[in-house]
């Protein structure tokens, strides 16, 4: 998840802090407490006991706890196996562990939908033989 540019651990939430209002962090910000509201940072760790009540906009961020609102990644999500996700998320890679709880929507950035198809259509990944 750390590659190139991106900064040590600079914030941390604690166990027995509650945080309310908009978070806006340069680096990275490990969430082990509960934080309600919107998070701003290059790189979010939300720990296993962790709990974020709000939207996350981020480079990526890796999920072990729980997060109840919509992520905007523009790297990586990764929600590892106790983790608890309701909402939506936007990212070019999603991970899911085995474990893992999804409650909502994921849209990869960068594909788009092919013409014809609607949001809730389902659509076959295999190619079907047309007139042979």
């Amino acid at each position: 998840m750390f590659g190139k540019g991106s900064r040590k651990l600079e914030t941390i939430v604690g166990d027995d802090t509650r945080v309310s209002g908009q978070v806006s962090v340069k680096g990275t910000i490990r969430i082990d407490g509960i934080v309600e509201g919107d998070v701003q940072a290059d790189w979010v760790l939300v720990g296993e006991t962790g709990i974020l009540r709000g939207n996350t906009r981020t480079r990526g961020i890796v999920v072990g706890g729980t997060v109840e609102g919509n992520i905007e990644a523009t790297e990586a999500v990764e929600l590892r196996e106790k983790a608890r996700m309701v909402g939506e998320i936007h990212a070019p890679k999603l991970g899911i562990s085995e474990g893992a709880v999804f409650d909502g929507r994921a849209r990869m950035k960068g594909v788009a939908e092919p013409a014809g198809i609607q949001e809730g259509n389902v659509r076959s990944l295999i190619p079907t033989k047309t007139g042979t």
